[in-house]
């Protein structure tokens, strides 16, 4: 399980870059850039813990000391990550792991760091038409359908839902889009009153959902393609008495610790990203250890990936 979700991120990195210094003695450290899409978003906190862990036990595994370079930039800017990019190559980094905001800017950056020499991979969000030598995540539009299937089982199939959709031009987001209305389609009783974008960041992501709860009182539940407002902001405790007193359903892809308040509270189901858990195994123990009576069950899905990589999900159910 462990290998499954943390050695990708350093791990196929190191096994490039390495294969051809592995024999080397006293090879100088690799440095691998480390890119989210923004250090607001916890999950890409998360991924960087996972990334630092996975260099630790890499390093000590194979005897080739392993730097983690984080160059996330404070907010979602695709210029700004362009330009960590290109720091990175000036900075003589191995390789590249990048979340992109957006895919025009980041596939001319990754391509220019590629032809420079410089391994890149990204996670999270893909860019096939980028350089990069494999992606690590899953089928966006399948989770966007999960998303929306298991909120439409939550409300027995019929009910007004908002959709909470983030960032408008990252492509993963995008996907997952696509996913949710393909399952709607399914659900003739399911009625989408609108697609809600936002900052992805916990308060900004707070602040919408309870300004259309107030603006659509008839509102049954949530379909979120991102978890953002179930992280930890000054909302949170208010965000929790409001859907409540609406009884409304929340489901939501990410879960991280700080989010299993929603859950326990029996708010919302959590889809479990491979990306989250890159915060390391220890992390999702945490979460399910602290849950007690939560149930974990596999969910599968086929990731859009170069290398082949599997990809799984893991649902967390309250009660």
């Amino acid at each position: 399980m462990r290998k499954d979700y943390i050695v990708v991120v350093a791990g196929a990195l190191a096994l490039v870059t390495s294969s051809v210094r592995a024999q080397e003695p006293g090879a100088a450290p690799l440095k691998i850039a480390f890119i989210g899409k923004s250090y607001a978003n916890p999950v890409f906190t998360a991924a960087h813990r996972g990334a630092e862990e996975a260099a630790r036990e890499l390093s000590g595994k194979h005897g080739i000391p392993i730097e983690i370079v984080i160059l996330t930039p404070p907010g979602e800017d695709p210029a700004l990550q362009a330009q960590r990019v290109a720091l990175a190559v000036t900075q003589r980094v191995n390789a590249i792991a990048i979340s992109a905001s957006e895919e025009a800017t980041l596939t001319k950056a990754i391509n220019d760091a590629v032809d420079q020499g410089v391994v890149v991979m990204t996670f999270d969000v893909d860019l096939p038409r980028a350089k990069r030598f494999v992606h690590y995540g899953v089928d966006d539009t399948k989770l966007g359908e999960l998303v929306l299937e298991e909120l439409a089982r939550l409300l027995g199939g019929a009910g007004k839902v908002a959709v909470l959709g983030g960032n408008p031009d990252a492509p993963n987001i995008k996907m997952r889009l696509a996913g949710v209305r393909k399952a709607a389609a399914r659900h003739r009783g399911i009625k989408i009153v609108d697609v809600f974008h936002h900052r992805e960041r916990p308060l900004d992501a707070a602040e919408e959902v309870l300004s259309i709860n107030a603006a659509q009182p008839d509102l049954k539940g949530w379909a979120m393609v991102g978890g953002w407002p179930l992280f930890d902001s000054t909302l949170s405790r208010k965000l929790q008495e409001d859907l409540l007193s609406r009884n409304l359903k929340v489901v939501a892809v990410d879960a991280l610790p700080e989010q299993l308040p929603f859950v326990e509270k029996g708010i919302a189901v959590l889809l479990a990203s491979p990306v989250a858990l890159l915060g390391g195994m220890t992390q999702f123990k945490k979460f399910a250890l602290r849950g007690g009576k939560h149930l974990a069950t596999g969910i599968s899905c086929c990731a859009v990936a170069a290398g082949h990589i599997p990809q799984h999900y893991r649902t967390i159910h309250g009660g």
